[in-house]
């Protein structure tokens, strides 16, 4: 079932047009990645989804209706740009920006407790923003974002500025949502986070959409003969063992295994590395290598 479905929206600015008929389907309860190089057009989108601007043309539905005022309660949105207000204290700001979202003030500061607390950072409550650093600051503006439980959540960078813990217990945090049911949209530039995280994704460029769909079906829509060998020693004639035309892109040793990176050309078969290389060695494992998402979107992008 989709969610949220973008249909070919057009976003005109002077002398720039940020989005040029690009269109999304984002399935419920699913994560699903908004990439693309810095000024491609996902943050025009992500406003476009938030009511903050409307489109030039185009359509929004949200959960089959078209997209009004009478969904902002229902979503949540972690913008890149961090907004608190320095000098209010936490736990007076955190309430506020609840209860602009429809909660009651009772059970607002209810939940936020809970989140605190699940969080360790019950301490802060009574502190002024400005006394935090920015770390603790996000994840401030984290439980605000999801703290009247949206059935959308959008996330614009949601780990910038984060240690590596905190990354991780975001991660789970975002992961538990999506288990209940929650729809996320996920912009970010960092790739590893997409490949942990998302279950589709669209690559906006030029602000037009350029690549879209499953992660795992993008994953193998750009798979180029890659294989990854394992065998139980090193071979320093291994180039002249190979099949003609296997490109040999890494070849690398440790206690256990030595790894063997290759590119093969059409018409080689996995039977004919196997029968090259076992009169020399033992293979220990032998698969064929999906390229990173980091890969794909390098090669997309400079494509355009």
């Amino acid at each position: 079932m989709i969610f949220l479905e973008c249909n070919n929206i057009i976003k005109q600015y002077t002398g720039h047009r940020a989005l040029d008929d690009v269109s999304i389907a984002v399935p419920k309860g699913s994560i699903y990645g908004l990439l693309g190089p810095n000024g491609a057009g996902k943050t025009s989108l992500i406003r476009i989804i938030n009511q903050i601007t409307k489109p030039d043309s185009g359509t929004v539905l949200f959960n089959g209706e078209p997209l009004s005022q009478k969904h902002i309660k229902y979503v949540g949105y972690l913008p890149e740009e961090r907004g608190l207000y320095k000098k209010m204290k936490v736990g007076e700001q955190a309430v506020y920006f609840a209860r602009l979202r429809g909660m009651s003030k009772e059970k607002a500061e209810k939940k936020l407790l809970q989140w605190f607390k699940k969080f360790e950072i019950e301490t802060w409550w009574n502190k002024k923003v400005e006394e935090l650093s920015k770390g603790m600051q996000q994840k401030i503006q984290f439980i605000v974002t999801i703290v009247h439980e949206p059935e959308l959540l959008i996330f614009d960078e949601p780990f910038s500025g984060f240690d590596p813990i905190n990354v991780d217990l975001l991660k789970k945090e975002i992961l538990q949502l999506k288990e209940k049911g929650t729809t996320i949209i996920f912009s970010t530039h960092n790739m590893s986070s997409v490949e942990e995280l998302c279950d589709h994704i669209t690559l906006i460029n030029n602000g037009k959409n350029i690549l879209s769909g499953e992660i795992n079906e993008v994953r193998n829509q750009f798979k180029d003969s890659l294989m990854e060998v394992r065998i139980d020693r090193y071979l320093d004639n291994l180039s002249s063992l190979l099949p003609e035309g296997v490109v040999i892109l890494q070849q690398k040793q440790n206690n256990i295994f030595n790894q063997i990176n290759l590119q093969t050309p059409s018409g080689i078969i996995t039977n004919d590395i196997i029968e090259a290389l076992t009169p020399h060695t033992r293979i220990i494992s032998f698969s064929e290598s999906l390229p990173s998402m980091h890969d794909i979107f390098v090669q997309e992008v400079k494509k355009k």
